[in-house]
């Protein structure tokens, strides 16, 4: 059975396994593997986590009660509309079988007063850009960014809500 449901501080460790197994599989020969580790060990750090439960959205994915996947959205700008899809990320094995799907779609409800969800995607990360293109997201912006240290190809993707 799958559920979809709000993140607890008890899901860290489970989040924190499913972003460096997907990050590595994901980016393995796009990104190296130390600015991979670098960035995992920042953002997805004990402290960082305590600040995803409680001051976003986030939402695991759960199939026979363990967590596979999770989506991390900000919450929305009033004064834009906007909000971002910062991470959905689902363990190699259950990917293709719509749970990134049922993870977009819930965060796009409780996301009811946003006007517009943004997206950054690596530019060759093709599974990454066939999801979202699938879903409706449509390229704003193509830019190189530094991230830590590594230039990374970024495509800036919108679903207008």
């Amino acid at each position: 059975m799958t559920v979809i449901r709000k993140a607890e501080l008890r899901d860290s460790k489970d989040i924190q396994h499913i972003a460096k197994v997907t990050w590595n599989a994901t980016y393995e020969g796009l990104i190296p593997e130390e600015v991979q580790t670098n960035f995992l060990n920042m953002a997805y750090s004990d402290e960082m986590m305590i600040r995803r439960v409680e001051k976003t959205a986030l939402y695991v994915a759960e199939m026979d009660k363990r967590a596979v996947g999770f989506a991390n959205f900000s919450n929305v700008d009033p004064q834009t509309g906007s909000a971002e899809l910062a991470a959905i990320y689902l363990l190699p094995d259950y990917q293709n079988r719509g749970l990134g799907t049922l993870l977009l779609e819930k965060g796009l409800r409780d996301l009811s007063d946003a006007s517009v969800l943004y997206v950054h995607v690596e530019k060759d990360n093709e599974s990454g850009k066939r999801f979202y293109e699938a879903k409706g997201f449509t390229l704003v912006d193509e830019f190189t960014e530094d991230f830590n240290g590594h230039p990374l190809r970024t495509l800036k993707l919108a679903l207008d809500l």
